[in-house]
């Protein structure tokens, strides 16, 4: 990639970081955003059709991002789910200010949504039978969505008593894998 277009990239980026912070996406303009990072609007939209493009491509960074540093995400089986658990936990956490920006408000679900779907490619990569198995899928949709909507609930929980109830949960599904 062009330098000039990585530092406009990253401008861009780190300007809508510093105003989602402070703001919900829905008053995030497309105006104050140049402004912070010193381009022009046709600048923007030569790289996002508007906010919200930038915002889901943000996001999708981010899962992607979380799914990519988990070490030897395709040596995980199901008899080693607590390892994989915890990876997974670990690399969330690891991310964790930047996702409690980028998914706060009405954004929310969209984590628990696209972690959802990604993990699923890669476990159906690695078991494509479970892919049209319809109870496999519930099961996966509750482990992930479950795990990300109890952190959200439990926000006091420190990292290695989360991790370690988490572990317990899906040991306690692993027969149902």
């Amino acid at each position: 990639m062009d330098l000039r277009i990585e530092k406009t990239e990253k401008a861009i980026k780190n300007s809508f970081i510093k105003l989602r912070a402070k703001k919900t996406l829905e008053k995030i303009t497309v105006k104050e955003l140049c402004a912070e990072a010193c381009i022009n609007k046709s600048t923007f939209y030569a790289h996002y059709a508007d906010i919200y493009d930038l915002s889901e491509s943000m996001e999708k960074e981010t899962v992607i991002s979380i799914i990519s540093s988990i070490e030897n995400l395709k040596d995980y089986t199901f008899e080693n789910s607590g390892a994989f658990t915890r990876a997974l936990c670990l690399a969330f956490l690891s991310q964790i200010s930047l996702i409690k920006i980028l998914f706060s408000g009405k954004e929310q679900n969209h984590l628990a949504n696209q972690l959802d779907r990604e993990l699923k490619k890669v476990i159906f990569r690695k078991y494509p039978e479970y892919k049209n198995d319809i109870e496999k899928n519930i099961l996966l949709s509750y482990c992930i969505q479950g795990t990300y909507h109890a952190y959200l609930s439990n926000p006091e929980a420190d990292t290695e008593t989360f991790v370690r109830t988490i572990e317990k949960i899906v040991k306690c599904l692993q027969p149902m894998l």
